[in-house]
């Protein structure tokens, strides 16, 4: 964001830029760093989220109405109506109050989405979310508790329902600690890798696994993989009377190749690289789960005697699942 507002000042991120640097200039966050760094991350999210520049634009400003003398018409005369636009519907979404009723939730969450009649006011809302979750620990403790249930219990699934998977896991795992705070403990002393040291894992595991494929002239149409994170882990602990034993999961892969008879080779070729634990193979595609589910499932003991799990299709069924 300051290189394009440095570059061209006159642009609408450039304006947006300054416009925001100036309006919040004398605030101050919890952390004591200056207010304007918020508004600055939630651009900067948005921009990695390659959303377009109006968008971005209302990130740097959507602070603007609720926390200065600033109103939606200053916003409109100095960036037009689509921006003023943009920044009231994050400002109508700030004013929504989270009550904690589970039944309501659902209803909270589409009050949400038909409030914002337009998508990117939700991004933006969950770009400002997600950096005020990364700084939660400045806050009091009710407070924190507060906004991380809110986190955890709206805003999580709604960037899932979005596809936003990846987001929806940082959220929940960034609500955790707060949540429950002795559960977090106990997984950071039981199950000491990071999640990041377990994606790290992956990013080695995944040439071996194109090579050992290429070898036998299978070419996979994507290779997909992802790490658990804490969250989904103590949530899966609970069905598994807390026994990481039985988790397999922590580490997996999801190949994606061209037909059935490849999904079978590629079966042999990993069993054929790593060895695979024990009655812990399921063959999907012979026997589809009764949503029609269809994969094969099967956990290897990979390098460093890290158990791995594999999921094996064609994209039709990758589609269809």
């Amino acid at each position: 964001m300051k290189e394009i507002a440095k570059k061209d000042p006159e642009s609408l991120i450039g304006r947006a830029f300054h416009f925001a640097e100036k309006v919040h200039r004398n605030q101050k966050r919890k952390t004591g760093e200056p207010y304007f760094n918020h508004p600055l991350q939630t651009a900067e999210t948005l921009n990695e989220w390659r959303l377009d520049e109006a968008t971005v634009a209302a990130g740097l400003l959507h602070d603007s109405v609720e926390d200065t003398g600033t109103t939606v018409e200053d916003i409109e005369k100095n960036f037009g109506k689509e921006i003023g636009f943009l920044v009231d519907g994050v400002t109508k979404l700030g004013r929504i109050k989270y009550r904690g009723v589970g039944s309501r939730l659902e209803n909270m969450r589409k009050m949400i989405l038909a409030l914002s009649h337009d998508l990117r006011v939700v991004f933006i809302k969950l770009a400002d979310r997600l950096h005020n979750m990364r700084t939660l620990s400045a806050l009091p403790p009710m407070k924190q508790k507060r906004i991380a249930m809110e986190t955890d219990e709206i805003y999580a699934p709604l960037a899932y329902r979005l596809g936003m998977q990846h987001l929806s896991g940082e959220l929940k795992d960034l609500a955790f600690p707060y949540l429950f705070p002795k559960e977090n403990q106990w997984l950071k002393e039981t199950v000491p890798a990071r999640y990041e040291e377990r994606l790290e894992y992956l990013k080695k595991i995944k040439p071996q696994v194109e090579k050992a494929l290429s070898e036998h002239h299978i070419k996979p149409l994507v290779i997909d993989f992802r790490a658990k994170r804490y969250s989904s882990l103590y949530r899966k602990l609970l069905l598994h009377d807390m026994d990481t034993e039985k988790i397999y999961d922590l580490v997996a892969i999801r190949l994606v190749v061209g037909t059935v008879s490849e999904c079978y080779a590629a079966l042999g070729i990993i069993h054929e690289k790593w060895p695979p634990l024990p009655g812990r193979i399921k063959d999907y595609i012979a026997m589809p789960k009764p949503n029609s589910y269809r994969s094969i499932h099967t956990t290897v003991i990979g390098p460093n005697e890290k158990i791995i799990e594999l999921q094996i299709r064609t994209m039709e069924m990758h589609e269809e699942n």
